[in-house]
């Protein structure tokens, strides 16, 4: 028996068993809310920008914010969810989130509302490390196919998401979009305290957590968020010394912040799981081809608006095209995903990807509609994600099952770290620029081009077919 098999064999014999189809969608409920946040903000940004008299650079950290909490809280959460179990993480992580939500709406300034949504984030970034561990713990020989389909959820969240927004900035006001978290962060809790069992943690050892690896990353990326935010400034320059200052802060804490890892017995992050055998290509996939393209995809419905004047509400309607069709083949690429393996599909996702985001760069052709154009475009961008996505989930995770929900911290807080490079990017270089749209227009070209470059890395991820 190899010794993977035996890691598996372990958690089928610790755990007890559940039904998915009662447990399965309240986990998804949780993984449904915080993806549907994301996505819902991003039809808002221009009115957020109006409405609290602010930059669109300062507009796009309610954005980055909320990543920016991710990024630093999962590999944490992801801790806590080993050494006190899932279930309570899972539980405490949902009701800081609905409080969350409540004070973001409440906010006046856009200065509160980002501080808001980083808490917010605090909250969210429990639930996909706690949610895969109760999967992988407790659903047996089928959790390969129910990690699959987690990339359908966080695609109908991206699908919904737009729809909400779109309706509450043009029929209510933006604070609806967070109002909205509280009954379905509500329900969640009352069920996942009835149906998700109490179960044993995976390692309850009082080891230390490694809080200046904690102090490190934040330090690193929020004087890079800070230095491109700058950028898009008036009067901001590469040659001031605010900018270069930022820039060398931000080289160097991530330099010690390697360094330290290498140097502690109990590290914030497990550096194997970073640049490892395996997870490093993997990794890089979910940064760039996944994280970066999300984050961008993000920013189509404000594109919308400002190149095309298409309304908030039809803007809205791109991303659900978006998420619909990532819904679709996520379900599809879940149920063959042990035929398939995980290179092929991620050789193929990309590409399409590659061809979804090089048509938004280019004017409509034959004469048609910049809403069709811009539709067919975000309808190979969810294709693509939706193909990706089950091969991109499953393929780190099942190199060390038993440590899941750190897996899936590090697999998500890629995934917020391209979204904060793509994002802050992007909104600095549309602040600067003197026609925006077209600036736009120019990242979603150079990000096509960066995909197709680094195509050749899924060669280096991991295969596998059948179940693990």
């Amino acid at each position: 028996m190899s010794k993977l098999e035996k890691q598996v064999n372990n958690l089928d014999n610790r755990y007890e068993q559940v039904n998915p189809k009662i447990v399965f969608p309240i986990v998804a409920l949780a993984l449904l809310m915080i993806t549907v946040d994301s996505t819902i903000v991003a039809t808002a940004l221009h009115a957020l920008q109006v409405d609290l008299n602010t930059s669109v650079s300062w507009a796009g950290w309610t954005l980055t914010a909320y990543s920016f909490g991710f990024v630093l809280m999962l590999p944490l959460s992801a801790k806590f969810s080993i050494r006190f179990g899932n279930r309570p993480v899972f539980l405490v992580s949902v009701a800081t989130f609905t409080f969350a939500s409540l004070l973001c709406g409440l906010s006046t300034n856009i200065y509160v509302l980002i501080a808001m949504r980083a808490i917010q984030a605090i909250g969210g970034s429990g639930l996909t490390p706690s949610a895969t561990g109760i999967i992988v713990n407790h659903f047996n020989q089928s959790r390969d196919k129910f990690l699959g389909l987690f990339g359908s959820i966080f695609a109908i969240g991206g699908m919904i998401g737009p729809i909400f927004g779109g309706i509450f900035v043009t029929y209510a006001s933006w604070q609806w979009i967070f109002y909205i978290n509280i009954p379905f962060g509500l329900t969640v809790l009352f069920f996942a305290m009835r149906f998700i069992p109490i179960a044993p943690p995976v390692d309850s050892s009082k080891k230390n957590f490694d809080f200046p690896g904690l102090i490190l990353l934040a330090m690193g990326i929020i004087t890079a968020m800070y230095a491109t935010t700058y950028l898009g400034e008036d009067d901001s320059s590469f040659q001031s010394p605010l900018f270069i200052g930022l820039v060398l802060f931000s080289v160097i804490s991530f330099i010690l912040f390697f360094r330290h890892l290498n140097r502690v017995e109990f590290p914030f992050i497990n550096p194997n799981f970073i640049y490892g055998k395996g997870f490093g290509a993997v990794n890089f996939i979910n940064l760039v081809h996944t994280g970066m393209v999300i984050g961008s995809a993000s920013l189509i419905p404000f594109y919308a608006v400002n190149r095309y004047g298409i309304s908030e509400l039809n803007s809205g309607i791109l991303l659900v095209l978006e998420g619909s069709a990532s819904v679709v083949m996520s379900v599809i690429m879940s149920i063959y995903l042990r035929r398939t393996g995980y290179r092929i599909p991620l050789y193929v996702g990309s590409m399409i990807l590659v061809l979804g985001l090089a048509l938004l760069f280019f004017e409509p052709l034959f004469s048609i509609s910049p809403f069709i154009w811009l539709s067919i475009s975000t309808f190979f961008i969810g294709f693509g994600f939706g193909i990706m996505s089950p091969a991109a989930r499953n393929a780190g995770i099942q190199l060390a099952p038993e440590q899941s929900a750190n897996l899936a911290a590090i697999r998500s807080l890629g995934l917020q770290m391209g979204q904060i490079m793509s994002i802050a990017v992007a909104t600095s270089i549309i602040a600067a620029a003197a026609y925006p749209s077209k600036a736009q227009a120019m990242t979603y070209l150079g990000l096509s081009i960066l995909l197709l470059v680094t195509a050749p890395i899924i060669s280096r991820v991991p295969e596998n077919r059948g179940s693990w």
